[in-house]
């Protein structure tokens, strides 16, 4: 017989953990670690030569003012990504403690 599990068991927790969302949607001060970055992206090899590569964990720094551009620190860089292409990033949000 399979054990079932209740909402309250702590298992919602954990799902959320494991979501994937684009790094345009994290919210600042959150921490991620990508998971891919889109095939098709422009700039998809600057990318990766900057860092930003899966298993990679980043910080979200800032949004500015007017949601262009995303701040993220990748290791000990800040960079600075226009939010399209930040939308092409899919990263795994971890659990806020």
């Amino acid at each position: 017989m399979a054990e079932e599990k209740s909402p309250c068991s702590g298992s919602l927790e954990t799902a959320d953990e494991q979501k994937e969302v684009s790094l345009a949607d994290l919210p600042v001060g959150s921490t991620a670690t990508i998971v891919k970055v889109m095939p098709k992206t422009r700039g998809r090899k600057k990318f990766a030569d900057v860092g930003l590569v899966p298993g990679s964990e980043l910080l979200i720094e800032s949004h500015a003012p007017f949601g262009g551009l995303i701040r993220v620190k990748v290791m000990e860089t800040s960079m600075a990504l226009h939010r399209d292409d930040a939308s092409n990033i899919i990263t795994r949000k971890k659990r806020s403690k």
